[in-house]
């Protein structure tokens, strides 16, 4: 999957299939990445795109600081919904998550949830949620309907951004590195320059340590991707304002298959939609977020 010589025009994907990652952790295991992150007592540098934790990072964590006041009788143990307000963007550091009990039901409960950080000797808030638990096993089935999973090339025909040359328009930032990502090469030209600007973006991705998906992480996976403004040939950061994401069941183990999409966008707000299917084609999570694009002037 290397990208050979200066071919800034083109994007070769490799022809061998990626070797199956070992699973090392399960899910809960802090010797994985995620979950050492999100039992830190500070938000890490490794989770975030450029001065900024990246969003879904944030939200699993906001969703796991719920979990033990939600599922204290042991039948929610599941994020469903969640929707989330970024109040100001959260850094690196030091951090605190408040939650509080909305209701407990017999099939669902409610909660928020705060995300806030000292600034310049300030409590600053950064996000908050409402969210909804309960219990997947007995939500998921049966599915009386669903989107199909895109059609795309299988992960070994598929770019990754390590192999982008050097004269893509646009940083990788450390969370790049957290993730294996590959891109549907019809919608990754973005990354030479040569944006489609049809304002989509497909691909697989999955934990690099090889932890499997679960539904907590499905929130994170849900931003995990480039923002889909950059198929449009806007390279400039694009923070996300408000987002609403549904967990629909637990991802079987394998690749995740994430799909993007734009259709409004006008002035600097643009809503992006994300689909997650799992290695068996089930679509597993989905959500909507508001972006304000910001556009470097150089």
């Amino acid at each position: 999957m290397r990208v050979r010589g200066p071919a800034a025009g083109r994007l070769t994907p490799m022809r061998e299939p990626s070797p199956e990652i070992e699973p090392r952790f399960e899910p809960g295991d802090e010797g994985s990445e995620f979950d050492r992150a999100l039992s830190a007592p500070e938000l890490l540098e490794g989770w975030t795109i450029g001065n900024a934790v990246n969003g879904g990072f944030a939200m699993a964590r906001l969703a796991a600081g719920l979990h033990p006041l939600l599922d204290a009788d042991g039948g929610h143990p599941d994020c469903l919904a969640l929707s989330a307000y970024f109040l100001s963007a959260a850094r690196p550091g030091p951090y605190a998550v408040e939650p509080d009990v909305v209701r407990i039901g017999r099939t669902i409960s409610t909660g928020q949830v705060s995300l806030w950080q000292e600034d310049d000797g300030a409590r600053v808030e950064r996000i908050r949620a409402l969210a909804t638990f309960g219990d997947l096993a007995a939500m998921s089935d049966p599915v009386r309907r669903q989107a199909p999973p895109p059609r795309m090339p299988p992960p070994h025909e598929c770019v990754g951004l390590d192999d982008v040359p050097g004269e893509s328009p646009v940083p990788f930032p450390p969370l790049m590195h957290r993730v294996e990502l590959r891109l549907d090469p019809a919608t990754a030209m973005w990354a030479v320059g040569q944006p489609s600007r049809q304002g989509r973006m497909r691909g697989w991705v999955r934990f690099a340590d090889g932890r499997p998906a679960d539904p907590l992480s499905l929130l994170f996976f849900l931003d995990a991707l480039p923002p889909v403004a950059f198929d449009l040939g806007l390279m400039g950061w694009a923070p996300t304002l408000e987002f609403s994401g549904h967990v629909r069941a637990a991802p079987a183990p394998g690749w995740l298959q994430v799909e993007l999409a734009t259709d409004n966008f006008a002035a600097t707000l643009l809503e992006e939609d994300a689909r997650i299917w799992d290695s068996t084609g089930r679509l597993v999570a989905q959500s909507r977020q508001l972006a304000a694009v910001r556009i470097p002037k150089s």
